[in-house]
C-alpha cells in the first residue's frame, strides 16, 4: 500500500473515531446530564407551581438542550414550548444597547456624549452643581444618577400603565436626577429609555424599526419583537401570572404594552430566539467578521465599564456582569408583570442558558446558573473525548422513575447515570451536589456508592407479577414509585 493512501486511511480513520463528539448533543454524558436536568425542571416547575417554562442550553452554535414545560395558558392547557413567546423585559435593554453601540462604531456618536447633546428635549432638573454631565455611557452602565422609571405608575397592580412617548417627555421636566452621575450605580429604566430616544434620534428611524432591521431580521430572531403580539395572547404568547399568593394562588394578570419604556422593557422573545442571541455572541467572540456588531464592540460591552464602590454591582455596555465560582457570566435579566427570564453566557465555557417562566416571583438566576453547573462538566467531557462516551446498561431502565418520599419531602429520581443508575431528592436548588450511584449487584438488588467509592445500604425495587417495578426499598422502608 503506498504511504500517501495509508496516511489518508489513518486520517479519515482519525476523522470517523473523533466525529461523535464533535456533536455534542449527542455524547452519552450530555445526553444523561440533560435528561437529569429535564427531571429537575420539571419537578421544580411541579414544586413551585409555576404556570410554564421554558428553557434554553447552547454551546457555542451547538443547542444541546431545549425543552418546555406546563402551560402557557392555564385554562386552555395550551404547552409551553421553547417557542411560546414571554415577555422578555429588562432584556430588552440589551438590544437598545446594541443599537447605540451600532451607532457609535458608524461614528454618529462618541459614548462620553452628554445626553443634552443628543436629545434637544432633555431638561430634567440637576439638582448637583457640581455633577458631570450625564452621558451615554452613564445610560448604559446604570450609573447616570438619573431616577429609576419615568415618574409614572406603570408597574403598579392592576392597570400597568406605561406612558406614551409624548407623556415621558413632558414629565421629564418635571422630574429631577437622584444622585450625581458616576457617583452610584443606580438601575434605571428611564436611563435605557432615554438611550432608545438617542437611537431613534441620530439613526432618523423609530425605534421599533431600527431594531427590526438593524438586529432582530439579521439574527434571524423569528420571534423576538420590540412589543408584546396580543393578538397570540394565551396562545404562543403566554399569559402572565402573579407571584404565589398567601393562599397558595397564582393570579392572571392582564397584557401590558411598555410603550414609551420599550428601549428598557417592551421586548417579547422565545428561548429559541435568545439561544440563538446567545450563540450569535459567541460565534462574534470567536471571529473578526462583522456581524450586525464588531466583534471588539461585543468584548468591549462584556468588560466591566462600572464598578460599584461597594463590589456589589458591576456592568458593561448594556449587560450585566457577574462572577460565580471564579468564572464572569453575562447576560441580563427581565422582570415585568406575569414573567421572569434571564439570559446568561460563560465565553470561556462558550455556554449560553436562557431561561423564561410566565409567572412573577421565580428565582431565574437559580434555574440559569444550576443548568451551567450540570452541563458544563458534560460538555468539557463531551469536547475531549474521542468517542460517544459510556452508554448506560438498557437492562437498568426499567428502575428509573420517581419514588414518592412523602410525607418526608417530595420525591426520588432514579436516573442513568454513567455506567449505571444514580437517585437524587427533588426538589433541590443545586441536583448536582445530592446525586447518589448505585451499583448493580444482581436483578433488582443495588448498592448505594458511598463518597469514597465503597459500598453503603441495599437498594431493592420490588416488581408486581406483571413484571412493573412498584416500590424501592432502603433501610427496610418502601417507597412507591409514583411516576
Amino acid at each position: 500500500m503506498r504511504k500517501g493512501v495509508l496516511i489518508s486511511i489513518i486520517i479519515v480513520l482519525i476523522s470517523l473515531q473523533m466525529a461523535p463528539a464533535a456533536n455534542i448533543k449527542e455524547h452519552a454524558d450530555v445526553q444523561r446530564t440533560a435528561h437529569l436536568l429535564h427531571l429537575w425542571l420539571e419537578a421544580q416547575r411541579d414544586y413551585e407551581q409555576i404556570p410554564g417554562l421554558a428553557m434554553a442550553v447552547v454551546y457555542d452554535q451547538q443547542v444541546i438542550f431545549q425543552r418546555g414545560y406546563g402551560y402557557s395558558n392555564l385554562q386552555t392547557k395550551q404547552p409551553t414550548t421553547p417557542e411560546t413567546i414571554h415577555s422578555i423585559c429588562s432584556i430588552s435593554k440589551l438590544f437598545t444597547s446594541i443599537a447605540v453601540m451600532q451607532l457609535r462604531d458608524a461614528g454618529k456618536l462618541r459614548l462620553d456624549d452628554a445626553v443634552a447633546d443628543h436629545l434637544p428635549w432633555y431638561n430634567i432638573e440637576q439638582i448637583y452643581p457640581d455633577s458631570p454631565p450625564v452621558t451615554i455611557e452613564g445610560l448604559l452602565t446604570h450609573s447616570s444618577g438619573l431616577p429609576r422609571e419615568s415618574d409614572y405608575p406603570y408597574w403598579s397592580f392592576p392597570e400597568f400603565q406605561f406612558p406614551s412617548r409624548e407623556a415621558m417627555i413632558e414629565k421629564l421636566s418635571q422630574q429631577k436626577t437622584l444622585y450625581p452621575a458616576f457617583k452610584y450605580f443606580q438601575y434605571s429604566n428611564l436611563g435605557l429609555t432615554l438611550a432608545g430616544e438617542i437611537v431613534r434620534e441620530l439613526s432618523g428611524q423609530p425605534y421599533a424599526e431600527y431594531v427590526n432591521e438593524r438586529i432582530i431580521e439579521p439574527l434571524g430572531l423569528k420571534d423576538t419583537r420590540p412589543y408584546l403580539p396580543e393578538d397570540r395572547y394565551g396562545g404562543q404568547l403566554a399569559k402572565g401570572y402573579s407571584a404565589m399568593t398567601r393562599e397558595g394562588k397564582r393570579v392572571p394578570l392582564p397584557i401590558f404594552q411598555a410603550e414609551a419604556i420599550t428601549p428598557a422593557a417592551g421586548f417579547s422573545s422565545t428561548v429559541e430566539d435568545l439561544a440563538r442571541f446567545a450563540s450569535w455572541q459567541m460565534r462574534l467572540l470567536d471571529t473578526n467578521t462583522v456581524e450586525v456588531l464588531h466583534p471588539n464592540t461585543l468584548k468591549e460591552m462584556h468588560r466591566v465599564h462600572w464598578l460599584d464602590k461597594d463590589w456589589e454591582y458591576s456592568w458593561g455596555l448594556g449587560f450585566s456582569i457577574s462572577r460565580m465560582d471564579n468564572k464572569t457570566f453575562i447576560g441580563h435579566g427581565g422582570s415585568c408583570p406575569g414573567y421572569r427570564s434571564q439570559i446568561l453566557i460563560q465565553p470561556d465555557d462558550q455556554m449560553g442558558m436562557v431561561f423564561m417562566a410566565n409567572a412573577s416571583g421565580i428565582n431565574t438566576r437559580m434555574y440559569i446558573r444550576t443548568a451551567h453547573n450540570m452541563m458544563q462538566a458534560a460538555v468539557q467531557q463531551a469536547v475531549q473525548s474521542t468517542d460517544r462516551g459510556t452508554v448506560t446498561d438498557s437492562s437498568l431502565l426499567v428502575y428509573t422513575g420517581a419514588y414518592s418520599d412523602k410525607p418526608w419531602g417530595g420525591e426520588t429520581a432514579v436516573f442513568p447515570w454513567k455506567e449505571g443508575l444514580a437517585m437524587v431528592s427533588l426538589p433541590t436548588e443545586n441536583p448536582m451536589d445530592g446525586i447518589v450511584q448505585l451499583k448493580h449487584i444482581a436483578d433488582n438488588v443495588f448498592e448505594r456508592i458511598r463518597d469514597d467509592g465503597s459500598a453503603g445500604e441495599t437498594i431493592i425495587f420490588e416488581k408486581d407479577d406483571a413484571g412493573n417495578v412498584t416500590h424501592m426499598r432502603r433501610h427496610s422502608n418502601r417507597w412507591p414509585k409514583i411516576r
